[in-house]
């Protein structure tokens, strides 16, 4: 993979938000999962999910993280993003899930009700500080 700028890199997931997440098992394997993503005020790649699912295990075992990002065509420009995730637990997280929510989709027609769908569905932001991206270039 040829190295890519990490904020040209951020770029392209404040627009093109379908990721394939993957995290490694214990026996070293990947585990894979889809996702939407997007990019925080503070420059991390983040990403909803419940406390409950597989990759916040994971991720507590070992942080190292990767996902390839797709537009939303499927075919055309993609990268993979390689960092380390760490896990923001509700209450901590519930700004962050707003921007999360705002970034990609706009404003929410009922944020209370949003909010208790949070807490209810036990979501976390996983926050991911980004060490390599790439491809530069089509390959």
């Amino acid at each position: 993979m040829n190295a890519m700028d990490l904020d040209e890199a951020r770029e392209i997931v404040r627009t093109q938000h379908r990721a394939v997440f993957a995290a490694l098992r214990s026996d070293g394997t990947p585990q894979m999962s889809p996702v939407l993503a997007t990019v925080d005020d503070e420059g991390y790649v983040v990403v909803s999910t419940r406390e409950t699912a597989y990759k916040v295990k994971q991720i507590r075992r070992d942080p190292r993280v990767t996902l390839c990002v797709l537009p939303d065509s499927f075919f055309g420009r993609w990268i993979q993003i390689e960092g380390e995730a760490t896990i923001v637990p509700l209450p901590e997280a519930m700004d962050g899930l707003v921007g999360y929510y705002r970034s990609i989709s706009g404003e929410h027609e009922n944020w209370a009700e949003y909010r208790a769908a949070m807490e209810r569905e036990q979501r976390v932001l996983l926050r991911i500080s980004l060490h390599r991206a790439g491809p530069d270039r089509s390959g």
